[in-house]
């Protein structure tokens, strides 16, 4: 497995930097996340019709770049870095990649060049208990004549107050745990689907909760099997979890960054606060940090590229993808807390960037489980496959 970006990688990578250098300022996130929409719909109609990242790795034939997991990880490794405010996360590697995953023909057909043209997507799948697993699935669908009736409230969901188009993943009455899940596609004005904003200490990327009242949803919005949708629900979490990992890798370099040219500046007992040894070990300790966070995610990625390839690798996607999730949660956390410490008092100020990356990092952590909860899932998978004496 080759771990070293090729000239196109780098290239995409190096693109992503000046483009988000210069739209996504410090200025232009204040300004996107005062609203309740959380981006500039005119930035994402740019990003779309000039830039095409939304279609990265969407195959050709569906009006897309058809290129790889790895490529969509460096360009999200940048956008993390410039806390990038736009249904991009949402979009591509929460409804693309579900389309793609678990989407017959037609629905791909039907969705994906949509999401090639702009339209903006999401998946829901998330009850009130704040759990991540295949028991966080609380909403409710129930056979009735030639479709289904859906019944329930979603929440924590991203961008789901805006997104156009939803999957959403629903139980059987009755059922628990991995059982009894369907996954759907809906359009998000369905009748009987009503949404709101919901505020969090994390502005940069909003949530939004849905609440579904007798949604009618035909045969055609059954995405698999019904019943049996857990298997690649949890697939499609999985890829959703390596693209955050790779936003916190972002978040956790230029908490880095910013934070080394704060103590280039500051003065203090007549020398730059960055001369004094024990900062020095602090800012050594925030690059290990980050230095291993990148190497699980770009790794995790490799694996997720097999996945939607068909490689012989995919089964190693859940490891890879908990192991990025650990890593990459508790790096950020501690960069950004560091960040905080060493920019001393000011550190938890609005005038500092610092603390929109706290609170970023804060937020990325428990979204789709914690370092720790992911360390769980590791050790219970690790025990289920231990060969018996």
């Amino acid at each position: 497995m080759e771990f070293t970006f090729t000239d196109e990688q780098a290239m995409i990578r190096d693109t992503a930097d000046a483009f988000l250098a210069e739209v996504s300022t410090s200025s232009a996130v204040r300004s996107a996340m005062a609203t309740e929409l959380g981006y500039d719909p005119q930035l994402w109609q740019r990003l779309c019709g000039e830039m095409f990242w939304q279609a990265i790795h969407i195959p050709e034939e569906y009006g897309g770049m058809g290129l790889g997991y790895v490529e969509l990880v460096a360009m999200l490794e940048q956008m993390g870095r410039y806390l990038f405010c736009s249904p991009f996360y949402a979009t591509v590697c929460l409804g693309a990649n579900a389309l793609l995953i678990a989407g017959s023909e037609e629905q791909k057909a039907r969705y994906l060049p949509r999401i090639v043209e702009g339209t903006t997507a999401t998946l829901a799948y998330t009850g009130i208990s704040g759990r991540w697993d295949a028991a966080a699935v609380e909403l409710e669908c129930v056979r009735q004549g030639d479709g289904y009736r859906l019944d329930g409230t979603c929440r924590f969901v991203p961008d789901g107050h805006s997104a156009e188009l939803l999957v959403v993943a629903a139980r059987e009455p009755g059922s628990d745990g991995e059982a009894g899940i369907s996954l759907f596609v809906l359009p998000a004005d369905s009748r009987g689907i009503s949404r709101e904003w919901l505020p969090t200490m994390d502005q940069t990327r909003k949530q939004g909760q849905l609440v579904f009242e007798g949604v009618a949803a035909g045969t055609d919005t059954l995405m698999g099997e019904a019943g049996r949708a857990w298997p690649t629900l949890s697939r499609i979490i999985d890829l959703a979890t390596v693209a955050i990992a790779a936003d916190q890798v972002g978040g956790s370099q230029q908490a880095l960054d910013s934070t080394v040219a704060y103590l280039q500046e500051r003065v203090q007992f007549g020398r730059v606060i960055a001369s004094y040894q024990a900062v020095k070990h602090k800012c050594a300790d925030m690059m290990l940090q980050v230095e291993a966070a990148r190497s699980a995610a770009y790794y995790a990625a490799c694996i997720a590229d097999e996945v939607l390839r068909g490689g012989p690798l995919g089964a190693e996607l859940p490891e890879a993808a908990s192991v990025a999730k650990a890593y990459c949660s508790d790096a950020y956390f501690h960069n950004a807390g560091t960040g905080i410490q060493l920019h001393g008092g000011v550190g938890f100020t609005s005038e500092y960037d610092i603390q929109l990356y706290f609170k970023r990092a804060k937020s990325t952590e428990t979204f789709l489980g914690d370092g720790a909860w992911h360390r769980e899932r590791l050790a219970a998978r690790l025990l289920d496959e231990e060969v018996p004496a």
